[in-house]
């Protein structure tokens, strides 16, 4: 059983997860529709990536 040689302060144990924290997604601007998307992916809302159409939107169809 692993038994600690010294004992570990409550402020040195504490630090240790200090810098657990989430950070915010890294968010680029679609040449195309100028909305913020995540990088490297299709832009949801045109379709389009690094200015090309890669995915056809389809119409909303109305009644």
């Amino acid at each position: 059983m692993a038994v600690p040689k010294c004992k570990v302060s409550k402020q040195r144990g504490n630090s240790r997860f200090a810098n657990w924290k989430l950070s915010d997604p890294n968010l680029s601007e679609c040449s195309q529709c100028h909305e913020l998307k995540p990088s490297h992916i299709v832009c949801p809302k045109c379709g389009y990536y690094n200015g090309k159409p890669v995915v056809i939107a389809k119409e909303k169809k109305k009644d």
